[in-house]
């Protein structure tokens, strides 16, 4: 008896058999597409609150740099 044979012996073929049996192809095509749509989701979600930020920022700084350039009221 070789190594191969000794190992291949060990490995629990019926088990691994029901199990790919208990694969359902619509089932498992539904759960990858779902997760691909809720990964698309988060990822949009990330990129509008980073756009939101740099926004937010970019108008901040233009109200900061105006106001830094009018000259101070009541003077």
């Amino acid at each position: 008896m070789t190594f191969l044979d000794s190992v291949l012996k060990t490995v629990p073929l019926d088990e691994i058999n029901q199990r790919s049996r208990d694969i359902h192809f619509w089932r498992t095509v539904a759960t990858l597409l779902a997760g691909l749509l809720f990964a698309v989701g988060w990822l949009v979600a990330k990129s509008l609150a980073a756009l939101w930020l740099a926004v937010a920022w970019t108008a901040t700084a233009v109200k900061v740099g105006w106001q830094a350039g009018r000259p101070a009221q009541g003077s």
